[in-house]
């Protein structure tokens, strides 16, 4: 193995815990295969905790932490 990510599911989310590469790049196209994954499995949510420039290109948005906590 020269890349990849782990992470939790919970329901129709998906919840990235961390990325690792043994080769420039590899968790990279590890991520962009779980997103694969994650859409013919019908997710609604890829939490990747930090937004970056690469996942931004994917069309990743930040969500404001007042969007996300309960009244």
């Amino acid at each position: 193995m020269v890349g990849g990510l782990y992470g939790v599911r919970l329901g129709g989310a998906f919840f990235g815990e961390s990325m690792f590469s043994r080769q420039t790049d590899a968790s990279k196209v590890a991520l962009v295969h779980l997103v694969a994954r994650l859409k013919l499995g019908g997710f609604k949510l890829l939490d990747a905790q930090f937004l970056t420039e690469h996942l931004a290109r994917f069309g990743a948005v930040e969500i404001p932490r007042e969007r996300t906590l309960p009244d």
